[in-house]
């Protein structure tokens, strides 16, 4: 909770706070996961943390829409980071497999057939951050490769 929302909490209203004093608007863009639209057994923590980032972006995005402030999240699934290798070795050893197997397992759910590579979510981001999204706010999108479908 430390890192996963108050860390974007305090990161938001920072940004805001300096977006507002510019007068000229913005784009804040918050970090969730597919985490924070479906929970996950041995992730209960992690899942109530990125619904709550869900919430706070919602909440966020009304407040500062007069300011000319949109607020967006992205919610990536499994990305081949350092982050997944620990997620898989606790999840194989709770599930009695072998490194990687748990990975693979969760992999097959990809309706894209592959591992999310950071890359995939740099572009998201990209196009969060870029005028096109101008007229989105308050929304956390997955970039899973198709595992949840909302």
């Amino acid at each position: 909770m430390a890192v996963n929302l108050r860390g974007v909490f305090l990161c938001y209203q920072a940004a805001a706070r300096q977006m507002i004093r510019q007068e000229s608007g913005g784009k804040i863009i918050g970090a969730a996961s597919i985490a924070a639209h479906k929970g996950f057994a041995m992730l209960a923590h992690y899942s109530a943390s990125k619904w709550a980032v869900r919430g706070l972006t919602q909440a966020a995005a009304q407040e500062w829409a007069e300011y000319g402030i949109t607020v967006n999240a992205y919610c990536p699934g499994i990305v081949g980071t350092a982050m997944w290798d620990l997620i898989d070795e606790k999840l194989a050893e709770h599930m009695g497999l072998q490194k990687g197997e748990a990975l693979q397992q969760y992999s097959e759910l990809i309706a894209l057939g592959r591992v999310e590579e950071p890359e995939d979510v740099a572009a998201f981001v990209s196009y969060l951050a870029s005028h096109d999204s101008d007229y989105m706010t308050g929304q956390s999108v997955m970039i899973d490769g198709g595992i949840i479908f909302s």
